[in-house]
């Protein structure tokens, strides 16, 4: 599992400078390998912006499922 979570941190690394140009961030939280969920928390000025949700299925689990098949979803909490 760690190298699955490496995997993701990777993937979260790739855009985390178009998250941090608007002010805002990414933090990892979990995966559970059963499910194959991925828990984050948008930070910064995106855990608020109205954007929020397309950013995070549109950009950040897009890049995630891409480099990690693994993962069914991401979501923020």
């Amino acid at each position: 599992m760690d190298q699955i979570r490496e995997r993701i941190e990777r993937a979260l690394e790739a855009v985390r400078p178009a998250l941090k140009v608007d002010g805002g961030n990414v933090e990892l939280l979990e995966y559970n390998p059963e499910t194959g969920v991925v828990r984050l928390r948008l930070i910064g000025s995106c855990g608020d912006c109205p954007m929020s949700m397309m950013t995070l299925k549109m950009g950040i689990e897009r890049a995630v499922r891409q480099s990690v098949p693994e993962v069914k979803q991401v979501v923020a909490i």
